[in-house]
Order: structure tokens, then C-alpha cells, then sequence
């Protein structure tokens, strides 16, 4: 038996969830969700507080879908309750974020700057110029965004410059060692 997948998920004080066959709608203080899971997995809702994940066997695809399906939902409470947020940081000479109404504007290091469109429900902050927090509900799609926008100007190697997560470390390589002339 999955360990992850036996446990069942609370509901936090203002959750409420409405389970319809294998689509689960989870509504919370932070705003809705609605994610339609694989047919084989039974998910109940034992009471008003308390959802349950059980597999219809125990073969390979079934046991691999029930951990899965339990923190999937449980995602999604947790993304109605609290909310998700991603840190990015900008590192390099002139590399800077800037909002301009919704849009985020990356100069670093191109010929023009970048320009990102969030998606609905994604909401981009610049705290300081070298720092971007990306907010939202559903944890898939904050990571995807944040994923987006590092990609713009990943970090390299050498000097470290690009855009990194907060408190992720580069893996640094060492420069030409000694050019004799």
C-alpha cells in the first residue's frame, strides 16, 4: 500500500470540496480549482472535513496513480488555503525586472528586453530590481511560470550570471587556468 497514497487529505477551516465521479472541485479563501483525475481512482469524501484516495487493485499503473492522485488533491487544498510562491533572483551586471501593469520586463544582457505575459491566476511581483516572486494557486502552473522565466537567461557556469531560483546552488567551473604568453 502506498504510504502517501493511505492518508487521508484534511480539509483546512474555509475548504470546502465537491467530489462528481473522478473530477474534484476544491473552492478556499485564496479562489477555486477543478482537476479531473483518472477514472480507475476513487476518490470519496468521507465527511466535511476529510478526502480518501483508494485504488481498485493493486497492479503497477494502479499503485503508481495513487500516491499521485492523493498529492495532486492535496495540492490543491493546500493552493486554495495558503497559496503558492516561487523566488527568482537576477544575477549580473545590468540584469534587472521590472513590472509594467501586469507584464514583466527582463532586461539581461540581450539586444531588447523580455517581455513575459503571466497566465490567469499568476500573479508576478518585483520586490527590488535583481528579485521576481511569482504567486498563485495552483502549485503546476507557479513552478511552469517560474520554469518560464528562468529559462529566459539560465545561469552559466563560469561567472554565475542569469536568473536562478532563491537559494539555488550553480555549479561552478573554473576559467581558463593559465594562458602563458
Amino acid at each position: 500500500m502506498s504510504r502517501i497514497g493511505k492518508k487521508p487529505v484534511q480539509l483546512p477551516e474555509g475548504v470546502k470540496a465537491t467530489v462528481e465521479g473522478n473530477t474534484v472541485r476544491v473552492e478556499g479563501p485564496k479562489g477555486k480549482l477543478e482537476k479531473k483525475f483518472h477514472r480507475d481512482m476513487i476518490i470519496k469524501k468521507i465527511d466535511d472535513r476529510t478526502l480518501v484516495v483508494e485504488r481498485p487493485s493493486d497492479n503497477k499503473l494502479h499503485k503508481s496513480l495513487h500516491g499521485l492522485t492523493r498529492t495532486l488533491l492535496n495540492n490543491m487544498v493546500q493552493g486554495v488555503a495558503n497559496g503558492y510562491q516561487k523566488n527568482l533572483e537576477l544575477s549580473g551586471v545590468g540584469y534587472r525586472a521590472a513590472l509594467q501593469g501586469k507584464k514583466l520586463v527582463l532586461t539581461v544582457g540581450y539586444s531588447h528586453p523580455v517581455e513575459i505575459v503571466p497566465p490567469a491566476g499568476i500573479e508576478i511581483e518585483v520586490p527590488a530590481p535583481n528579485k521576481i516572486s511569482v504567486k498563485g494557486i495552483d502549485k503546476e502552473l507557479v513552478g511552469a511560470v517560474a520554469a518560464n522565466i528562468r529559462a529566459v537567461r539560465e545561469p552559466e557556469p563560469y561567472k554565475g550570471k542569469g536568473i536562478k531560483y532563491e537559494g539555488e546552488r550553480i555549479r561552478r567551473k573554473v576559467g581558463k587556468a593559465g594562458a602563458k604568453r
